[in-house]
């Protein structure tokens, strides 16, 4: 499988999409995909993150500042800095020499125009990786590995009903050092204490729980996790320096170890709140936004973590509201063992493989026809809309049906194939091939999207996975006024080389 990987970093956005798309990634070249990025350069080394997890990023110019969302847009458009339209077309321009099979979004700017300009373009299925659940989005997957009673209740409305989703923390999309790590093992004294607040911590939360510590009683060692790309870095360091027994880890390519070695862990909501739950780190979890809280809020209420949010007057929770919590986390080893336990029943650190897995299960797939499909692509031939952009609009009888099906199987000048996804048929494709001395070498397509799969991007899909079967020229014959057709065949390589009265042709050299 090709697959491309949309998601963006910034100091506003954080560094968790980008870090959980690369957990997904390595799933997916560990079963044999090629993974490649599409990110804007939102003012990170977004390229160098990348690169270093070993793929290529296709980067995305820097918007014009200034850029204010349309009334109509998503809740955080402004994330993308320009409007969606525009991002979808720079987007469609980085990714169609790749070809890719799968799309993999991550960003809450984006709604279902977004997805359906993509996919009409490329071809290609789209998976989200989402958890708002706060715009309509129109995809071939959804990953929502957050905590929720029902996730089919939850994108009501703004997700076509029977879209297959990876949804619960079973699908986490953590780094393969996650799956085999040590977990942390709780006493009932806390020896030291973990501080991470994220990729960016744009709100200088490490600061406040560097004083919480102090605040709730605990002199013991302290050390806090953070990134180069840390908004307020420099005053860290010098908070750091001036608490004793306290150190900076930074720039770490995973956090497995450091969440694994202390008995306590105090840390921002995010990709990483899967990460500690996986270890089984204690956690009083510190909520800066009401995302945050939206998926931080299930997990209190199963006492899989202890949460500290901010309210109204305050939105950032402050050093003496984290020293609050702090105090009685640290005054019980039996609600960290209790919180230790409950988080470790939701993770084990194969979600990013289960998500991979499920990925490769939906890919498109051809087979060769059978006589046992006579019925079903007869269906779909007579189908009206099928009819009106064929050359022959009558419909077909079942016995000519039964005997031009025949004849195609036992030419073998001709290929016909069914196109499936996850095994059920959603299109035919066939190959003509010219008879032998005949002038043109050309190799002749035609194909058909079943009724109840069109508007997917399902055609431009299943004939560039029969194109990529053939050698030398192909050309395609379009009736004119079929839009879809003309917009297959220009996607899968094929030229304009004239028409004939109201037929198109189409060419591959």
């Amino acid at each position: 499988m090709q697959v491309l990987l949309r998601a963006d970093a910034s100091a506003r956005i954080g560094l968790g999409h980008l870090r959980r798309c690369l957990s997904l990634a390595q799933a997916l070249r560990a079963r044999g995909a090629q993974c490649h990025f599409v990110c804007r350069d939102l003012g990170l080394d977004v390229a160098a993150l990348v690169a270093a997890e070993g793929f290529g990023c296709s980067l995305l110019p820097a918007p014009a500042p200034g850029f204010q969302p349309d009334a109509d847009a998503p809740a955080h458009a402004a994330w993308a800095g320009l409007p969606q339209a525009d991002d979808a077309a720079q987007a469609i321009a980085a990714a169609a020499p790749l070809q890719p099979d799968w799309l993999v979004v991550d960003h809450y700017a984006f709604d279902q125009r977004w997805h359906r300009a993509v996919s009409a373009a490329l071809g290609c299925a789209i998976a989200a990786i989402d958890d708002l659940a706060d715009r309509p989005l129109q995809v071939d997957l959804l990953i929502d590995h957050n905590l929720a009673d029902d996730h089919a209740a939850k994108y009501a409305g703004r997700l076509p009903a029977g879209t297959p989703g990876c949804t619960g923390p079973g699908h986490a999309l953590l780094g393969p050092a996650y799956a085999g790590a040590t977990p942390c093992v709780v006493q009932e004294a806390v020896h030291s204490i973990g501080i991470f607040m994220g990729g960016t911590d744009a709100a200088g939360l490490s600061q406040q729980a560097l004083q919480a510590c102090t605040l709730a009683g605990f002199h013991g060692p302290v050390e806090v996790a953070a990134s180069s790309a840390f908004v307020h870095l420099a005053a860290l360091r010098q908070a750091v320096a001036a608490r004793p027994h306290t150190t900076l880890l930074l720039d770490q390519p995973d956090l497995a170890g450091f969440f694994g070695r202390h008995g306590l862990q105090i840390g921002a909501g995010g990709g990483a709140t899967w990460e500690r739950c996986c270890l089984g780190a204690p956690t009083l979890a510190v909520a800066v936004a009401a995302n945050q809280q939206q998926a931080l809020q299930p997990l209190a209420r199963r006492q899989v973590l202890q949460l500290v949010a901010g309210t109204a007057d305050a939105p950032v929770p402050d050093a003496p509201a984290i020293a609050g919590a702090l105090a009685g986390l640290l005054a019980s080893g039996t609600l960290r063992r209790r919180l230790a336990a409950a988080a470790r029943g939701l993770v084990d650190g194969q979600g990013a493989s289960r998500v991979a897995a499920t990925m490769q299960g939906l890919a498109l797939t051809l087979r060769p026809a059978t006589m046992d499909d006579a019925r079903l692509l007869l269906a779909w031939r007579n189908d009206e809309a099928t009819r009106q952009a064929s050359h022959g609009s009558a419909p077909v009888a079942w016995p000519d049906h039964q005997r031009w099906l025949a004849a195609v199987l036992a030419d073998d000048r001709r290929q016909l194939w069914l196109a499936c996804l996850g095994g059920e048929p959603v299109g035919t494709v066939r190959a003509d091939a010219p008879a032998p001395g005949a002038p043109d070498p050309a190799q002749v397509l035609s194909w058909t999207v079943a009724p109840a799969a069109r508007g997917r991007g399902l055609g431009v899909r299943m004939v560039r996975l029969l194109a990529a079967r053939l050698p030398g020229p192909l050309r395609a014959e379009v009736r004119e006024g079929n839009t879809a057709s003309v917009r297959v065949a220009l996607a899968t390589g094929l030229l304009p080389a004239g028409r004939q009265g109201q037929v198109l042709h189409f060419r591959r050299s």
